[in-house]
């Protein structure tokens, strides 16, 4: 993505199912849960990289023992620090008791059956330690302790937080996460006090009641009284202090989730080649989290997959496919190679079907395997053309004849390199836009002065920015006469509110593009009354709600808000024209069949609290405001 934006958060689980000398003993280290741990996150590190957190949890520790452990770390190279820190204080250990298990959990606070870890990418808010999960409610009472993290952004935390002030909590913050964190920790004290309260009645002690307590404590009950009226997109995974725990996954399925278990151990992850890498689990052995269901895994071990919330219709998120998941998932490779051979007829319809004088090219790195999808659809087309061809010269043919029409081939060429270095020392605001142009480098020499036509393929264009003032000057250094940009991905049009960092209209190049076009042809009125609109309709219950800033982008085609976006990007001294193709939403939907979340394109939001959050982010842009909508 020439656009650097941040985006979802990745979890992972680990539930050891055997004691740690099983593991001492099979895979010579007491320590396997925590190295499988770190492999876990090491291949999720595409999804955060703005800090990471671990949690353990030690099963039937001895009373006075630490039980709970967490570490969290902000630093540039978040896990392998941590991780390093963690490895330092057990080498410090005396090496002659540390294959004494009972020894090694008293003394080490890391070894532990239970594990969780989060990888951070953050969409709001600063960026210090408070800020990384998993977040930690204690309590003396091991069954009353919650650590939580997750993959989420809710939409109603205003609305949540007012719930747990009726509750007669005093929370110390609004923010999804401290209201998640205390939402599900009343639950829990309620569940806690019931049981607690049935076996005081039949005249238990109070030990055995802390014994009942972590037997029958209801996490099914527990989450769905948690997670009613809750709006967004999340895949949260729970450990409670006495070891049991669960993952839980929106009723849309907007953020991904996926599990494997075998006797040995239980794993979960936001992605599946993370869990295919860290356990050599077979692909078909791994299962999707669905939608609206809740994975519980109690302290005994045992797991089960239970329905929280009836699930809605799966609008699993788009853009996972596109941009944010690893493409070394089977299924993702496909769907973006899909993405780039749809893109075949309008691309080559833009270099008028002319192989001689196109050169295609992508911009690193992520973009690459939807650029080798599209090179995929040229060929097929070229392999038609040459048959069709050679067909016509019929019997009588010469070699020459047909070697000239054989040697017609793309021309394939990596003329754009990402300067890793530079991107370390570039900052925000307008130095990152001074300096941005430095981090990319051209390979010379590789098109012809004002003949050639380069085709560059990119994942999305969000705010057009890094293209305007520096993708396109840099390659208009190589003096091609024609440069044609290819995103795989439709125009985004409207924000994010499920994990996303895309929530507000006047970043977004599509909008600019909008409020051009309606000034341009004379229906500026039109962008006040649809502020009035969005004014009427965001106080208004749920089902009334509706999407009005629709209405504009329905007065212009997507050929129409292309050129315009074109006209934006393009800077006025450019000495190459500039032309610009976006993937249609009905070859998107071809491409991923089953992530049907394509709201940032459609503006058709899943949940309520979307909707909520469109309308008020054009209040904030009409209005000059930079707040986030939600």
């Amino acid at each position: 993505m020439s656009d650097p934006i941040k985006h979802e958060c990745g979890i992972a689980f680990i539930r050891l199912k055997k004691p740690l000398d099983y593991y001492r003993q099979k895979y010579g280290t007491s320590l396997f849960g925590l190295k499988r741990l770190q492999l876990l996150m090491a291949k999720q590190l595409n999804r955060g990289q703005d800090g990471a957190g671990i949690g353990i949890i030690k099963l039937d520790p001895k009373y006075g023992q630490r039980y709970i452990a967490r570490k969290r770390s902000v630093s540039k190279n978040a896990v392998s620090d941590m991780f390093a820190e963690i490895k330092a204080k057990y080498d410090a250990l005396d090496p002659r008791k540390v294959d004494d298990i009972e020894w090694l959990k008293d003394n080490f606070a890391y070894a532990g059956e239970l594990l969780i870890g989060h990888l951070r990418y953050g969409t709001h808010g600063g960026n210090s330690i408070e800020h990384i999960h998993p977040f930690l409610r204690q309590n003396n009472w091991m069954s009353r302790n919650l650590v939580l993290a997750g993959n989420y952004n809710m939409t109603n935390v205003e609305e949540m937080f007012q719930h747990l002030i009726e509750l007669g909590q005093h929370p110390k913050e609004i923010s999804d996460n401290v209201t998640m964190l205390e939402k599900i920790g009343h639950f829990i004290d309620e569940e806690n006090e019931l049981i607690f309260r049935k076996y005081k009645n039949l005249g238990y002690s109070h030990t055995d009641i802390t014994s009942k307590i972590k037997e029958e404590l209801d996490i099914e009950t527990i989450l769905k009284r948690s997670f009613k009226n809750v709006d967004g997109g999340y895949n949260m995974v729970g450990m409670l202090g006495h070891g049991d725990a669960f993952i839980i996954r929106d009723p849309g399925g907007i953020r991904p989730s996926f599990y494997c278990e075998d006797d040995e151990i239980f794993v979960a992850a936001s992605e599946r080649p993370a869990i295919q890498t860290a356990f050599n689990f077979k692909r078909l052995d791994i299962k999707e989290l669905q939608p609206g269901n809740a994975l519980i895994i109690k302290q005994s071990g045992q797991v089960k997959e239970v329905s929280i919330l009836p699930p809605t219709q799966k609008t699993s998120c788009s853009f996972e496919r596109i941009y944010f998941s690893r493409a070394s998932d089977a299924d993702i490779y496909q769907e973006r190679k899909q993405l780039g051979r749809l893109l075949t007829d309008a691309v080559l319809k833009k270099v008028d079907f002319n192989f001689k004088t196109a050169v295609f090219s992508y911009i690193p790195n992520s973009a690459s395997t939807a650029y080798y999808g599209l090179l995929d659809g040229v060929n097929d087309y070229l392999n038609a053309w040459k048959i069709d061809a050679i067909s016509k010269l019929g019997s009588s043919a010469s070699r020459d004849e047909i070697s000239a029409i054989v040697s017609v081939m793309p021309r394939l060429e990596k003329v754009l390199i990402k300067d890793a270095k530079m991107r370390t020392f570039i900052s925000q605001g307008k130095d990152r836009d001074d300096l941005v142009g430095e981090a990319y480098d051209v390979t010379y020499g590789l098109v012809k002065n004002q003949e050639d036509t380069l085709v560059v393929m990119d994942d999305s264009v969000v705010r057009g920015t890094t293209l305007s003032k520096s993708v396109l000057r840099i390659l208009d250094r190589l003096n091609p006469k024609h440069i044609v940009i290819v995103s795989s991905a439709p125009i985004i049009k409207y924000p994010d509110c499920y994990g996303i960092d895309m929530s507000r209209f006047n970043e977004f190049v599509a909008y600019k593009a909008l409020i051009n076009l309606l000034k341009k042809n004379g229906l500026e009125s039109k962008i006040e009354e649809t502020y009035k609109e969005c004014k009427r309709l965001i106080s208004l219950p749920n089902a009334e709600l509706r999407n009005a800033v629709k209405d504009l982008y329905d007065l212009f085609t997507d050929e129409q808000l292309t050129e315009e976006i074109r006209n934006i990007i393009t800077p006025a001294d450019l000495n190459a024209t500039v032309d610009m193709v976006f993937q249609s939403v009905e070859n998107l939907h071809i491409a991923c069949p089953n992530h049907k979340g394509d709201w940032y394109f459609t503006g058709n939001y899943p949940t309520s609290g979307g909707i909520k959050v469109v309308l008020r982010s054009f209040i904030y842009a009409f209005e000059g405001r930079s707040d986030r909508a939600y």
